[in-house]
């Protein structure tokens, strides 16, 4: 390869004019992606070529560039594949798609227990005691109360000339009033007892939750309803269920829970108790429990699985999952029969297998004692009928004790 340059003197040839020039490439032609015309030559830029056996000419301003560098661009990065046949470019595989997961179910923010606020038993009987009084007293000053009780009661044994003539408007607000202060203390007492609480609404809306046991006062104009808050325990009917293999399955679980939130429990679903055993049918679907006979460890398996899923199901609305634990595991009827041939037949031929190691085994210890002791001398043939010997004498007695 030969490198021309203007300060080395080089002998001039004579050109041949049927021969055309060769054609040169403009860089700033090639920076705007157009290929120059043939044959012309370009403004500002020599001639000067590098050249090689392969008649390959490559501009040398191209290679030793004296003008300023392009302005940098960021470039993204792109992934290129190998062109296919057709000169098209190729399809990249999208990446799959994660598999959706099951939407988490959710109840109002808003909706978490509080303590409702409630007074002592003491204070309802005394306004109880208090309003009774006032009845007693209105009657007595009404004239209405008679004689022998008024006495009895220390009250003088006449009454006044208005309430011999009947009760006028301010006996009739003395009787409301004390009436009303006697229901609304004796209405609103309440007992309440270790395990078990009070969720209190008044018109649809949630008061908060009494878990204070002994004689309290409740406000008789809320509405109260029952939940057990103590530790549970469920154990469920046979329901269906499948093991590793996709055979049917009859699992009977064990399900430990109690009511953590009651108030999300009461209102944020229709039925907490129902709720818990749908959620756990539901897990039983999507877990493969072990079927019966299988290590110890797969039944711990499941019973994690279980737990996790019915725990993170029933969570939202207020309900604490323990454990869910299969207390019984069985073939479902339409495979039980088939399913128990199989197991007779895998543990007749694991039974099998390992009396035939075993003869195997004592055929190999028999042989190479005889040949290492040197009782026996014996070539390829003999040595396959000893073999043959032996397994079936081996055999025949281990089918004897066996019988």
């Amino acid at each position: 390869m030969t490198l021309t340059t203007p300060d080395t003197p080089t002998t001039p040839t004579t050109p041949d004019p049927s021969t055309p020039d060769p054609p040169t490439l403009d860089s700033r032609t090639l920076e705007a992606g157009r290929p120059a015309e043939v044959g012309r030559p370009v403004a500002g830029r020599s001639g000067r070529v590098i050249r090689n056996e392969a008649t390959t000419e490559i501009p040398v301003h191209l290679l030793f560039r004296d003008g300023p560098d392009p302005v940098p661009a960021r470039l993204r990065p792109v992934v290129v594949g190998r062109r296919q046949g057709t000169g098209e470019q190729p399809r990249l595989p999208r990446p799959a798609a994660e598999p959706s997961r099951p939407p988490v179910p959710r109840v109002d923010p808003g909706l978490v227990e509080r303590p409702a606020r409630v007074l002592p038993g003491g204070t309802g009987v005394l306004a109880g005691m208090c309003g009774a009084a006032g009845c007693v007293a209105t009657s007595w000053w009404a004239g209405v109360l008679p004689s022998a009780v008024a006495v009895g009661l220390g009250l003088p044994a006449h009454a006044g000339a208005a309430g011999a003539a009947g009760l006028g408007p301010a006996q009739w607000a003395a009787y409301t009033a004390a009436g009303a202060v006697g229901l609304l203390g004796f209405g609103g007492l309440a007992r309440g007892r270790t395990g078990r609480a009070w969720v209190l609404g008044l018109f649809g809306r949630y008061r908060g939750t009494v878990r204070r046991t002994g004689l309290l006062w409740v406000n008789p104009l809320l509405l109260r309803r029952r939940v057990d808050v103590r530790l549970r325990h469920w154990r469920s009917e046979p329901m269906q269920a499948a093991d590793r293999g996709g055979v049917a399955l009859r699992v009977v679980v064990l399900v430990v829970w109690r009511v953590r939130d009651t108030a999300r429990a009461t209102l944020g679903v229709e039925e907490h108790e129902r709720y818990v055993r749908e959620c756990v049918e539901a897990a039983l679907l999507r877990v493969s429990v072990e079927a019966p006979g299988e290590p110890d460890g797969a039944a711990g398996t499941a019973q994690a699985a279980l737990t996790r899923l019915v725990a993170a199901d029933a969570g939202p609305v207020g309900i604490e999952v323990f454990a869910v634990r299969p207390v019984r595991v069985e073939y479902a009827p339409e495979v039980a029969a088939a399913m128990h041939r199989r197991r007779i037949a895998a543990l007749d031929a694991r039974h099998r297998a390992s009396a035939l190691t075993s003869v195997v085994d004592s055929v190999e210890d028999t042989v190479t004692r005889l040949t290492l002791r040197g009782l026996v001398d014996l070539d390829d043939y003999e040595r396959k009928v000893l073999v043959k010997d032996l397994t079936v004498a081996f055999c025949a007695g281990r089918g004897e004790t066996g019988a």
